[in-house]
């Protein structure tokens, strides 16, 4: 019997179209990143179970995540998320570690639920955080990494907005009310579904009672971060008191950020504050924020506006030998060029010189040419652009030196 050629459901395969994209998303991560002094960590995609059962909330750990025995019965879990992880690091060397921290990653994480447009059982994560800075200039400068992350894609104002909201202004509206420890709960997990559910207000009063009324005000700290933002451009921000994000470690100032796009009218990624999560790993705090960004939400608003490059050519070059005793010539000038920085593919097929054309603008070369017994005996070859279909002829020693040039 023959294996299926299909992956398991709800990861994916990267073919090198595809692989082109998720590598373009890296670089425009990276280099909004490197602009604002932040450094790149990473860590095994296998933690210790308990670690998500502390923090991260009874749904992720009970429904999403992948969790097994290893052969010293050790629970084990494949990675949801990377706050635990790079919270544990830096408990781990937190008396070690110069503060402020600005680092990030970009995990392949795993969680299992039913794969739908925008949600998959893997993807990969930018993890933004800062440790050791417990002001809301530290909040302000992930929402602002945020921002300009987007902005480098290519998106406008308008299509984004960012929601803000503060779970201290959350705990301190419910300590007001009588609603116990589980009732409480149990709203902030209704509110984190809110957009999704047609009968909130129904299913509120069935939790909180019929006379419950969910009415925060704005505090001071977010008013501050909002007028903060505003003032350094950044107005495509509003307070949000129904947004409250779904992990349990959230303790300060969260966001979330919105595409408002018809086509795609969804969260595309958020964070906040979580300065007491070290604590699960000692008695020591270190405040921190941070946020995560998936490539997969990411890639849908990126299609959404059509903000995807035509990826530019893989190489500079592709050089075709007329005939199998041509070969090895052909590979000595692949060799020379190749020291000079020229990136050439040799084809070996010996199909016609029609059929090799086809098969380098296939590949996105800038130029082409045939080798034959003319071009081995005077050391000159006719470089063919495929874009302007123009031809130059050039002594095998001019050729890096007009490519570099014209490229």
């Amino acid at each position: 019997m023959k294996l299926s050629t299909d992956n398991y459901k709800g990861v994916r395969d990267f073919y090198p179209e595809d692989y082109k994209v998720l590598q373009y998303i890296f670089s425009k991560w990276k280099s909004v990143l490197s602009q604002y002094g932040y450094e790149q960590y990473d860590a095994s995609p296998l933690e210790y179970s308990e670690i998500y059962k502390q923090k991260s909330g009874e749904e992720i750990v009970n429904e999403q995540t992948y969790t097994f025995k290893d052969k010293g019965d050790r629970e084990i879990s494949l990675r949801p998320e990377m706050t635990p992880t790079v919270a544990r690091m830096v408990a781990r060397k937190h008396r070690e570690l110069s503060y402020p921290l600005r680092w990030f990653s970009i995990p392949n994480v795993f969680r299992y639920e039913r794969p739908q447009k925008g949600r998959l059982r893997e993807h990969w994560q930018l993890n933004v955080d800062m440790f050791g800075l417990d002001s809301i200039y530290g909040d302000i400068e992930l929402i602002q990494i945020a921002y300009d992350i987007l902005i480098n894609f290519g998106l406008t104002d308008s299509q984004f907005v960012i929601k803000i909201n503060n779970r201290k202004m959350l705990n301190s509206f419910f300590e007001k009310t009588s609603l116990s420890d589980e009732q409480k709960h149990a709203v902030i997990k209704l509110l984190d579904k809110k957009n999704k559910l047609t009968n909130f207000d129904e299913l509120l009063r069935d939790i909180a009672g019929k006379n419950f009324k969910f009415d925060p005000e704005m505090d001071e700290e977010t008013l501050a971060i909002i007028d903060t933002l505003k003032k350094r451009g950044i107005s495509n921000i509003e307070f949000d008191p129904y947004m409250v994000r779904g992990f349990d470690y959230y303790d300060g100032i969260i966001f979330e950020i919105f595409d408002t796009s018809p086509a795609n009218n969804r969260s595309i990624f958020g964070g906040g504050r979580y300065n007491n999560l070290t604590q699960i790993f000692s008695n020591d705090s270190v405040p921190a924020c941070g946020f995560g960004m998936g490539d997969v939400t990411l890639r849908d608003v990126l299609e959404t506006y059509d903000l995807l490059p035509d990826f530019k050519e893989m190489v500079d070059l592709y050089l075709a030998p007329l005939h199998e005793n041509f070969i090895e010539q052909a590979l000595t000038l692949a060799d020379d060029l190749r020291k000079t920085g020229i990136r050439v593919i040799v084809d070996y097929s010996g199909k016609k010189v029609a059929d090799q054309i086809k098969k380098a603008v296939s590949k996105k070369s800038i130029y082409f040419a045939a080798l034959g017994d003319d071009e081995i005996y005077s050391k000159k070859i006719i470089l063919k652009n495929l874009s302007t279909k123009k031809e130059k002829k050039l002594k095998f020693t001019h050729i890096a030196k007009f490519v570099k040039k014209n490229s």
